[in-house]
């Protein structure tokens, strides 16, 4: 799961933002490609949409109590170990400021209804039970998106990780599922150029899961809606990648191709692989 998630938010992270015309060019799966103006992303690097799962994937592991203090305490530790691009300008400021959990949570501004809290969701959807996904991921998006789009865009993602786990239904329905679990505005689907707000990436992440039937499908799907198509990536391969309807086809060039250093593709594989051995 941590693997595809990463795969889907380095790849998406060449075209973020970028023209339709770069997009619709170089759209082809075949390698990571590099952003025509985000040079310090060097292709295959993932951004703060992986980071900051990481951070959400090292609290479930650890088993200490979900509360903001800790979550906040791995925002902060997962950044200041590996700082990296990716991360909206004012947000990757306001990290490098801060040194402890207790740090962020006195300071944080958390009126944002955009997608750093849906981005990072999808893990908590591995949980077995619905009121619990629904309560820990309102728990984490509070600390920095406490607005009602910021929380129901993060509980959209989580939702789709469980809907997928625990096969409550095909995919061409799950749509219309979130519709009935949250409000019914999650039933539409989505078309069209993706801006920042966490519910746009979520109903994105929603249709290309819809609509797809491979790895390789739901990603170039996510792509193809242009606009913050990194974010809409990561939650959409989160959950496609524990859903026996995907078939799990990422080309390999991707796969070895996902950055590799102290927290990269190996951590990735084997902290993905005690994140399921405890809850799944």
């Amino acid at each position: 799961m941590l693997i595809e998630l990463a795969v889907g938010d380095a790849y998406g992270a060449g075209f973020e933002y970028a023209k339709p015309g770069f997009v619709a060019a170089h759209n082809t799966l075949r390698r990571y490609v590099q952003h025509p103006t985000h040079l310090t992303i060097r292709p295959g690097m993932y951004t703060d949409d992986t980071q900051m799962t990481l951070a959400i994937t090292e609290l479930l592991v650890s088993g200490d109590p979900w509360t903001p203090a800790r979550l906040a305490d791995h925002f902060v530790e997962a950044f200041r170990r590996d700082p990296r691009d990716g991360y909206a300008g004012r947000f990757r400021d306001f990290l490098g400021t801060v040194h402890t959990g207790a740090e962020f949570l006195r300071r944080i501004v958390p009126d944002s209804d955009k997608s750093g809290a849906a981005m990072r969701a999808g893990p908590i959807g591995l949980l077995p039970d619905i009121d619990q996904v629904l309560s820990y991921t309102e728990i984490q998006a509070r600390i920095t998106h406490d607005t009602p789009a910021g929380i129901e865009a993060a509980q959209a993602a989580a939702l789709a990780v469980h809907y997928c786990q625990h096969r409550l239904g095909p995919l061409t329905d799950i749509s219309s599922w979130m519709g009935d679990r949250l409000t019914p505005g999650w039933a539409r689907p989505w078309h069209g150029k993706v801006g920042s707000k966490g519910w746009m990436s979520a109903r994105a992440a929603l249709t290309a899961l819809s609509t797809g039937r491979s790895l390789t499908e739901i990603l170039r799907t996510c792509v193809a809606f242009t606009g913050d198509m990194d974010t809409v990536a990561t939650i959409a391969l989160a959950a496609a990648a524990r859903s026996q309807e995907v078939v799990q086809d990422l080309p390999d060039t991707l796969l070895a191709g996902l950055e590799n250093g102290p927290f990269g593709r190996d951590y990735l594989r084997d902290l993905d692989s005690r994140l399921l051995a405890g809850l799944v």
